[in-house]
């Protein structure tokens, strides 16, 4: 697979690190106060193209590798996570069912304006009983001459009360069961009968918008269907796969953070005329937190290769996106630790990310589902029938 000039890569991750670091990390507390990204923010990620650097070049995107996707991910993970969930769905879940999967008219229509961010896309596939497993999936789609008739309602849907776009999950076969019989259609926010509930109140990833979508009898024309009829949880899988290679370099971005931010509280802060640094179980946490984040940030390197090549696309990325995940909640934790009574105030930033890295072991699949999708792939590869 390939991807950009290595010279042109290279001044891209290095202009999302400097937009990171000068401009974005200055407004955490301010973003984490408003529960909102600021305009200009947002205005500075579509000047450089980020809403749509993982979208097809043909399409006014940036075409990158799986390789370059997770060395961005490793910058935007250094900041709060609201950032770059603001053009994540853009360039993950909901943008990649329509690249990979959408006609060329459907392509040629969504694609140029995600990737420009003249729209924000979500990706509506969680319902109150549908989670991880699909089996549970309540919303339907039924055919009625040249509509869809679209009912049902989802939940945790990132980013849908700014969102012009739903990719919305449909039980289009009732007499199918698990992921079978469903089906995906592109649905305009403004479509008659769409309901947006208020934001959620969530413990962490202020400004990173989250809300329940209600569809009442909405009506979308026959073309509005992604792909195959029943074949949507097949696309919503190979999708998720990637979103989570990218969740697990977001948490190697986010572990460095927390690690840099211990460091140097430790090197400079005093406890009985010595900074606290020269304690030895201060630096074995110090320590412990290096060598993990030095295990995920290569783990997760080799598993993009691997990805790119397409030697593996379930299993590794399910396995760092739950080591990585693990991990971070761990370095977090430890950060928090260090900075003592400090860390425990809401105006330290790893009180923040403390709270932030819950969220990444439950959403594109809990650290649970990830353990059945990789031993469940491991046996049926050792030849064990399917139960």
């Amino acid at each position: 697979m390939f991807g950009m000039d290595a010279e042109d890569f290279l001044q891209v991750k290095d202009a999302v690190r400097q937009l990171v670091r000068e401009v974005v990390l200055p407004r955490e507390e301010e973003i984490d106060h408003t529960d909102r990204i600021p305009d200009e923010l947002r205005a500075a990620a579509a000047d450089m193209g980020l809403f749509g650097y993982a979208l097809p070049e043909e399409h006014g995107g940036l075409g990158v590798t799986m390789s370059e996707d997770v060395q961005l991910a490793f910058e935007f993970g250094y900041t709060t996570p609201a950032f770059r969930s603001l053009f994540g769905t853009n360039n993950g879940i909901a943008g990649q069912v329509i690249a990979k999967f959408g006609s060329e008219e459907q392509k040629k229509t969504y694609l140029p304006r995600l990737a420009a961010g003249e729209l924000i896309g979500s990706f509506a596939l969680t319902e109150a009983e549908a989670g991880s497993d699909p089996a549970g999936l309540r919303t339907t789609g039924r055919r009625d001459g040249d509509e869809w008739a679209i009912n049902g309602g989802k939940r945790y849907i990132t980013n849908a009360p700014i969102a012009d776009l739903f990719v919305v999950f449909a039980r289009t076969d009732p007499a199918e069961r698990g992921g079978r019989g469903i089906s995906s259609f592109i649905v305009d926010a403004r479509t008659p009968g769409v309901t947006v509930g208020p934001k959620d109140k969530k413990m962490g990833q202020s400004g990173a918008w989250t809300a329940e979508v209600f569809f009442d009898d909405v009506r979308v024309a026959a073309d509005a269907l992604i792909g195959e009829e029943g074949r949507g949880y097949a696309k919503a899988l190979t999708v998720l796969s990637r979103g989570r290679l990218h969740i697990a370099a977001l948490c190697v971005g986010m572990a460095q953070r927390v690690l840099d931010e211990s460091v140097a509280y430790a090197a400079t802060a005093q406890q009985g005329g010595a900074p606290i640094g020269r304690f030895q179980l201060v630096q074995a946490m110090l320590a412990e937190s290096h060598a993990e984040l030095l295990a995920a940030r290569s783990m997760v390197v080799d598993v993009a290769a691997r990805y790119d090549s397409g030697e593996d696309t379930s299993v590794g990325p399910s396995s760092a996106k739950l080591f990585c995940s693990e991990m971070v909640a761990r370095a977090t934790d430890r950060a928090v630790q260090v900075h003592g009574g400090l860390g425990y105030l809401r105006t330290t930033p790893v009180e923040r990310f403390y709270r932030d890295a819950r969220l990444y072991r439950l959403y594109e699949g809990t650290s649970e589902v990830q353990k059945v999708i990789i031993g469940g792939a491991l046996l049926r590869a050792a030849g064990m029938p399917r139960g």
